[in-house]
């Protein structure tokens, strides 16, 4: 009997080591709305539920790529970051997007009611051509202002870091994500420009480096697969999803309820990414790098991964 129960321990053993999760770096720029997705896969187990032990680290988007490419971290969230990445001929490519538009907004100081107010004033972004800035200078553009010539722009690094300057009058503008622009609006600051309401292009993903796609394609899978899952949870469970910003972001429940209402359509439904707003994304690297030759989608994405998962969770045919 004795030996009888020692076998059957023992199979039980074997088991859980042959199941042990696999242990994987992913790295978001903040810890907020636009990386929600890693946060509700993250404490509501997708992560777990596709046999993935996922470490969240919060980087800089620059140094997010450069980790990406020699291989410190394993996957990224920042999708405009990794398509730069791959046209500066890095080795890393996305492979799902889980936003269809950026959650920044601008905010200025009381004074400012427009952004043509803005003129020769300073805005606060994170890094230079981070996602944040980018999208900054869109909105910018879009609302009568040349960023490059009647602005003046400096990194402030974090969210935290921006929105204190702005508080402070240290900057005119911020560009930030909510809930930021809940409390910011109870303090007398002006929202003058929401990126979702005039843009379409993905924004937040899944990106990683050319080799673990090569060696481990079934684990970036399983990383979309739980991603995704997350989102489409997003999209279906108000109240869960608020709960889940209140315990991640740390936020209260009204700041969390506004942001929800505010942002939940703009989660994808089925991660995949947008020919033509990759097109966009690509044409802003271009520019940025003053790259003048043309460069096709799959230089910088592999569709193929988002396609099998998308399959399996019966989204698509």
């Amino acid at each position: 009997m004795n030996h009888l129960v020692i076998i059957v321990l023992s199979l039980f053993i074997s088991a859980a080591v042959g199941e042990a999760a696999d242990k994987v770096r992913l790295s978001i720029s903040a810890v907020d709305v636009s990386f929600l997705t890693s946060g509700v896969a993250l404490k509501r187990g997708m992560f777990r539920d596709e046999g993935l032990d996922v470490e969240l680290i919060r980087m800089n988007a620059n140094v997010s790529i450069t980790a990406l490419s020699t291989g410190d971290i394993d996957y990224t969230m920042v999708f405009a970051s990794v398509v730069r990445g791959a046209l500066r001929g890095m080795p890393m490519k996305v492979v799902a997007s889980f936003m269809d538009s950026s959650t920044h907004l601008l905010i200025a100081r009381p004074e400012y009611k427009s952004i043509r107010d803005l003129k020769g004033k300073t805005l606060a972004v994170s890094t230079y051509g981070a996602t944040s800035d980018v999208a900054a200078r869109m909105m910018m553009k879009q609302g009568g202002l040349d960023p490059e010539k009647e602005l003046k722009i400096i990194q402030l690094g974090a969210e935290r870091a921006r929105y204190a300057a702005l508080k402070e009058g240290i900057v005119d503008v911020a560009v930030l994500s909510p809930p930021t622009d809940t409390d910011a609006q109870r303090s007398g600051l002006r929202v003058l420009s929401r990126f979702h309401e005039l843009f379409k292009m993905p924004f937040t993903g899944l990106g990683t480096h050319l080799k673990k796609l090569k060696e481990r394609p079934d684990e970036v899978k399983r990383m979309a697969k739980a991603l995704l899952r997350a989102n489409r949870y997003v999209r279906s469970n108000r109240d869960g999803t608020m709960q889940t910003m209140m315990d991640w972001i740390k936020v209260d429940r009204e700041s969390a309820a506004a942001t929800y209402d505010s942002t939940w359509k703009i989660f994808s439904e089925d991660g995949g990414i947008s020919e033509s707003g990759l097109k966009l994304v690509i044409d802003q690297g271009r520019e940025a790098m003053k790259i003048e030759r043309a460069v096709a989608n799959s230089e910088v994405a592999d569709f193929n991964i988002i396609r099998e998962v998308q399959k399996e969770l019966g989204i698509k045919k």
